[in-house]
């Protein structure tokens, strides 16, 4: 355990050794508020709830998410500082789960400091806090499934903007799979079974359920799932790149 907490300290703190940190939390905070205030009508809908905020945390989490992961194991290979973190009397999984959770921490703190949006809407009128509670952590897990993924393509390549592209265009195949169009095509062909299955795979339908204040343990325990299963690739990746 002590191994594991010195890892996701020195990641951690590797973040915000760099402008990286600040810059990622300063336009995830302008376009969420951006978002939220103006795209989302929040104002205009004269509604006491923060559902314009959260309806768009998965497509920001789309680029902004791939942007934090694509240097996770990338720059590591690069530089060649890989060679020496193996050689650290601690395992992959060790490594992995520590870089994962770094950031998932650092994740977490920028959703924190969304907290202004949630005092306005308090302000303004009586929410139901249980529900946007419910959002949050929503987000949380959402954030985990696109950072495991993102982790995992970042053990794949050296290039980071290549672990980018591809983290990106991951996630949002995962996200769409959710969207009516995407049903829609699928269902004048595909058996129902099939459309369940796809819409079942979507991060969006999952989050809007949890959203909704609809809370279902199956909903988390498909985005622990996804994060168990990616950072399991990701252990796979690393110990086979150690190798070639």
């Amino acid at each position: 355990m002590n191994v594991l907490l010195n890892i996701v300290k020195r990641e951690l703190a590797s973040y915000f050794s760099t402008p990286l940190a600040y810059v990622f939390i300063v336009i995830f905070l302008t376009l969420i508020g951006s978002f939220t205030f103006y795209l989302g009508n929040f104002f205009v809908r004269g509604q006491a709830d923060l559902n314009s905020f959260f309806a768009f945390h998965p497509w920001v989490y789309i680029l902004l998410i791939p942007a934090v992961t694509m240097r996770l194991w990338a720059e590591e290979r690069k530089s060649g500082t890989i060679e020496l973190l193996m050689t650290l009397p601690l395992t992959t999984t060790q490594s992995v789960i520590g870089k994962f959770f770094a950031a998932w921490i650092f994740i977490f703190i920028a959703l924190i400091l969304t907290f202004p949006i949630w005092i306005t809407v308090n302000y303004l009128g009586q929410p139901d806090n249980g529900v946007i509670l419910a959002g949050y952590v929503g987000s949380l897990f959402m954030s985990g499934a696109y950072l495991s993924i993102g982790s995992c393509i970042s053990a794949i390549t050296k290039n980071q903007v290549i672990a980018f592209v591809v983290a990106a265009t991951v996630c949002f195949i995962f996200t769409m799979t959710g969207v009516d169009i995407v049903l829609n095509f699928f269902k004048v062909w595909a058996p129902e079974f099939l459309v369940s299955t796809i819409s079942s795979m979507s991060f969006l339908t999952h989050f809007e359920s949890i959203t909704k204040g609809v809370i279902e343990i199956r909903d988390f325990l498909f985005y622990l799932s996804v994060i168990v299963f990616w950072l399991f690739l990701n252990v796979v990746v690393v110990e086979f790149k150690k190798f070639n």
